[in-house]
């Protein structure tokens, strides 16, 4: 069984010929999106060259989606890639939060915050 492939239709945001979006199951912030890979693979270094230059478009699109809900003031783009990164899930997906100004207390340093203490510098 896998989560994303197993999803219902009436899940998926949209498609593209690559990818499919989802709402994220757990969003950090209202209109957090998944980008996900059609084809089951591990992660971004798992993707051929073709899927790996698709993925700017499906983000772009994503971006669309969430603007035309909600009205954010920036974005988190990203991924893990592995285990020891964070990956729960052996099946390619992009996170696309949505941020507003406000949301945390002191944004600098942004992802650099997955390990404590290295996101002031």
């Amino acid at each position: 069984m896998n989560v994303f492939l197993d999803l219902p239709e009436e899940k998926v945001l949209f498609r593209t010929e690559h990818f499919f979006a989802v709402a994220d199951g757990f969003p950090v912030t209202p209109g957090h999106a998944l980008l996900v890979s059609n084809r089951l693979c591990e992660d971004w270094f798992g993707l051929s060259p073709e899927e790996q230059a698709a993925l700017p478009d499906a983000i772009a699109r994503a971006k669309s989606w969430i603007e035309q809900r909600h009205q954010p003031d920036g974005y988190n783009i990203g991924m893990n890639c592995g285990e020891v990164a964070g990956q729960t899930m052996d099946h390619l997906h992009l996170h696309v939060i949505p941020r507003r100004t406000g949301d945390v207390a002191d944004p600098h340093g942004g992802v650099r915050g997955v390990i404590p203490g290295k996101q002031k510098y």
